[in-house]
């Protein structure tokens, strides 16, 4: 552990990374390729839980907002980061880490429960835990599953891998002279509306006094996290 500075840490990755160049899906060797350097953390001896979203298959409030029902498109969306967190899990296990792929919806066939007592007795012998189905309810986000799996589970930081190297005061993709934030205070984050996760999320980590730390999934920038080094953007008070 002499090479990491923190112990536990949970991984938020989104599901439209899984998905690569494409619009949609999961993309195997960009799978392989995340997977690969989550597998290298974890056997430096990091404790490891991961929550994927499922925005490459299917977003609620994007169906939600096509006049869908909530409640039931958001139930659709949390049964697609299952299926996003047994293709991680596939991949990781083909490298050799033990994992458990534990769902908020129980579908006993499939994965195992989340219960807070057997998640941590797993993150303890060893086994990435991959944190599937959101809260299990609706009208929350993945962020926001993300935060609080992250408090249950006692992670000293949440790491979010997004397709971009932090957080910015305005969109870089349509904002050539968009700034980089290297750290930000919660309240900040919240005042100035950024959205790279929603204000329960960015609330519920303020509450609780959790960092979280935002970059880029560019290959080495998860282990350089882990290890203590400045990448991209960290949230925390202040």
């Amino acid at each position: 552990m002499s090479e990491l500075k923190y112990q536990r840490l949970l991984l938020k990755i989104s599901g439209e990374a899984l998905a690569g160049q494409e619009k949609y899906g999961i993309d195997p060797d960009t799978v392989s390729t995340i997977c690969r350097e989550i597998a290298h953390v974890h056997k430096l001896g990091l404790e490891l839980a991961l929550v994927i979203g499922g925005g490459n298959i299917f977003r609620g409030m994007a169906a939600s907002a096509k006049g869908m029902n909530r409640a039931p498109a958001d139930y659709m969306g949390m049964l697609a980061t299952v299926l996003n967190a047994v293709a991680v899990q596939d991949a990781l296990e083909k490298l050799g880490c033990p994992t458990r792929v534990l769902s908020a919806i129980t579908m006993q066939e499939v994965c195992e429960p989340y219960i807070l007592r057997r998640a941590e007795r797993h993150l303890e012998k060893g086994r990435i835990i991959i944190c599937s189905a959101g809260t299990g309810n609706p009208y929350f986000t993945t962020d926001t599953a993300a935060v609080l799996r992250g408090m249950e589970l006692r992670c000293q930081a949440i790491i979010k891998a997004t397709k971009v190297d932090g957080i910015y005061d305005k969109d870089p993709v349509t904002n050539p002279d968009a700034v980089l934030y290297k750290e930000l205070s919660y309240s900040e984050a919240l005042q100035k509306k950024l959205r790279v996760m929603d204000a329960t999320a960015f609330s519920l980590a303020m509450e609780n006094n959790l960092p979280i730390m935002v970059c880029s999934l560019a290959p080495g920038n998860i282990t350089n996290v882990v290890q203590g080094m400045n990448v991209g953007t960290i949230v925390h008070g202040g």
